[in-house]
């Protein structure tokens, strides 16, 4: 089991800068190579792709809407997945949850697709206010 608890959410303006973290305990993400993302959902609309890393930390991608304002990275001795968040605008403004695969699926290349995570945190708000 993994638990996932996510912080560093909050309310900026467009432009601003903010860090996600993803705090996981249970079993460790780097003992048993557990792939990591992000995903977000604006009120009204269905939980989209923002960012995930594999479980190696070899591969990430990121959603066209991000990429080049986003960067996803662990950490693994502290159990931790954060997501940079830089020139932030009104459109980035939604929950946005955590989310681990099952250990050993995605070793070597991360996944977009929701149904490739098993575990799910219970997200961090983050407004952008224009």
């Amino acid at each position: 089991q993994v638990q996932l608890v996510e912080s560093g959410g909050g309310l900026v303006q467009a432009g601003d800068s903010l860090r996600l973290a993803c705090a996981a305990s249970g079993r460790t993400i780097n003992n048993n190579a557990i792939a990591m993302a992000w995903f977000r959902q604006a009120p009204g609309k269905e939980r989209d792709f923002v960012a995930a890393i594999s479980g190696n930390g070899g591969s990430t991608g990121y959603a066209d809407s991000v990429k080049g304002r986003f960067t996803i990275s662990r950490h693994n001795a502290e159990n931790m997945v954060h997501l940079r968040m830089n020139s932030l605008k009104a459109e980035d403004t939604a929950v946005y949850y955590c989310a681990a695969a099952r250990s050993g699926t995605y070793l070597y290349r991360s996944s977009s697709l929701s149904s490739s995570y098993y575990y799910w945190g219970q997200g961090t708000q983050v407004t952008v206010s224009s």
